[in-house]
């Protein structure tokens, strides 16, 4: 029988025709409102009056928010400067709050889903006396974000999308229980069919499958009857948070998520989504580049729970148990690899930035190099200011992003951060074969990230996502490695940067930061 969900229930509609409308709705919203607001004559004084208190209020409730500058301060010059246009854009997009609903669900949810976690103190402890540089991180993930830390788990690293592919897909057929998929995005062409080709196997084979993914991030891969066509295969099927324009939309926060757990013994993410170009099946931007980590053993436990949250919160009603004892299965695995692993997510709805607060982390405790990639460079002070800083203790800071955008205005955006770090240090490469969506860091040979994770204000501030910290274990070297290879493939831009740009192009990305929290 067809599982009933919150999102299930509101028939998603994906594709072209469907994004165009809902644009063009919350268009003319958005222009009806600036229209009452200001052609009704006989009102003009009121509203004029109602506005520009509305706007006081909103810009105090702004300063007082226990957000970073650089989230608040573009939102108060547009309400101060363009009190109509700003309060309504601020009221249709900027709130960034969950539904009341929603985040009650995300809180019980995990409640009875966290605790289900090893707290995995004498690891922690253990790292202390091995890796005191990466231990404080670990601690301050086990603390805030309520993921420990693991040994007892091998880990693979793919420098390429279609390898972490192959080796999915292999995994995959040999499921035997159950297997969790959640994707931001996913293509119903070749490289999804080849996927859904073993699920239906797997699911013939008794073995239960799910899968779950979000309706923006799909919005042009996928037809309305995609989640219908999966339930007809027997895969259950949901996807987060369907479109559909309305006041106050709950639109900023996306799953953002990549992760594929299979029998709580294999776990897979990275950043590639389920989609021909993160394969290079298609080249919409030159090489496509990007990575994936393959966990097997302890670790997996924490994907599994991670998974099983965005599942459950996304009913209507969260069950009043959820039994997870069947997901985590112990069984005897023994590591080839001694290293320290912890799978951790990221919600917009705790108020805690723990993507964020990694990578700062990660270049406050570096000390001869802290190197990252990212698709997009939308940054906020705090994170500009680590990175400076780190950059003047000597460390040799280091950031890749695409040679070859995939989205022209954000790509102006990303280069507009490029001076006032080069300027002080960081070191800027652009990754000439095309467009690189690889999220990693790397640091002292000692600690490394992987996950779906970008250097930009939507990934840390307002989408649900999920990343892997790694301490002390062979894959940190192989990270090191492919950034060395990448620097060789990148031009490094940090002189052309360093000196400046013109009075006209300082105005024209000036203004586009303004809109940075929007893109």
């Amino acid at each position: 029988m067809k599982e009933k969900t919150y999102e299930g229930t509101k028939k998603t509609q994906n594709g072209l025709k469907r994004m165009f409308f809902s644009a063009l709705a919350i268009l003319l919203q958005a222009v009806f409102m600036v229209y009452m607001l200001t052609r009704l004559n006989e009102y003009a004084a009121a509203i004029n009056t109602t506005t520009s208190v509305l706007a006081i209020i909103l810009v105090l409730g702004l300063y007082n928010r226990e957000q970073t500058a650089s989230m608040t301060t573009p939102w108060i010059i547009l309400i101060l400067a363009f009190p109509i246009m700003g309060v309504s854009l601020y009221l249709l997009v900027g709130l960034n709050g969950a539904p009341h609903k929603m985040r009650a669900r995300f809180e019980e949810v995990d409640s009875m889903l966290l605790p289900c976690l090893p707290e995995n103190a004498d690891i922690l402890s253990d790292m202390y006396e091995k890796v005191p540089q990466a231990a404080g991180i670990s601690t301050y993930l086990a603390k805030n974000a309520l993921y420990p830390v693991y040994q007892n788990t091998d880990v693979t690293y793919y420098d390429q999308a279609s390898k972490g592919l192959e080796a999915q897909l292999s995994d995959l057929s040999k499921a035997e229980k159950f297997i969790f998929m959640e994707y931001h995005a996913i293509e119903d062409k070749e490289s999804w069919h080849r996927i859904q080709k073993v699920l239906t196997e797997r699911v013939q084979a008794g073995v239960e499958v799910r899968v779950f993914y979000d309706d923006m991030g799909s919005i042009f891969f996928i037809d309305r009857d995609f989640s219908e066509k999966m339930e007809k295969l027997g895969i259950k099927c949901r996807v987060f948070n369907p479109v559909a324009p309305a006041f106050n939309m709950f639109l900023n926060n996306r799953d953002h998520r990549k992760i594929t757990v299979i029998d709580g013994k294999i776990a897979y993410t990275g950043g590639y989504n389920l989609a021909n170009e993160y394969f290079n099946v298609t080249h919409p931007y030159g090489i496509w580049k990007d990575t994936g980590i393959r966990l097997e053993g302890d670790a997996v436990k924490s994907f599994t729970i991670a998974f099983l949250e965005m599942w459950n919160a996304s009913e209507r009603k969260v069950p009043r148990e959820v039994d997870v004892s069947q997901y985590l299965l112990h069984y005897d695995y023994e590591a080839k690899q001694s290293g320290f692993i912890q799978p951790y997510a990221d919600s917009p709805l705790d108020n805690e930035q723990v993507g964020e607060d990694v990578y700062i982390s990660m270049a406050n405790k570096a000390q001869r190099y802290c190197w990252f990639i990212t698709p997009y460079l939308i940054i906020t002070d705090e994170m500009s200011h680590a990175l400076t800083l780190a950059a003047k203790r000597g460390v040799d800071v280091r950031i890749i992003t695409p040679g070859i955008p995939d989205k022209k205005p954000i790509y102006s955006v990303t280069r507009s951060f490029y001076n006032q770090l080069v300027k002080h240090g960081v070191r800027i490469f652009e990754w000439t074969p095309g467009f690189c969506h690889a999220k990693m860091s790397v640091a002292d040979d000692i600690m490394a990230t992987c996950g779906t994770i970008n250097l930009d204000y939507r990934s840390l501030y307002h989408h649900f996502e999920n990343g892997c910290f790694m301490a002390d274990c062979e894959v940190v070297h192989e990270i090191r490695d492919d950034f060395i290879r990448l620097f060789t493939e990148s031009a490094e831009v940090t002189e052309k940067y360093r000196t400046g740009r013109s009075a006209r192009r300082r105005l024209g990305q000036s203004i586009m930061r303004l809109f940075a929290g929007l893109l």
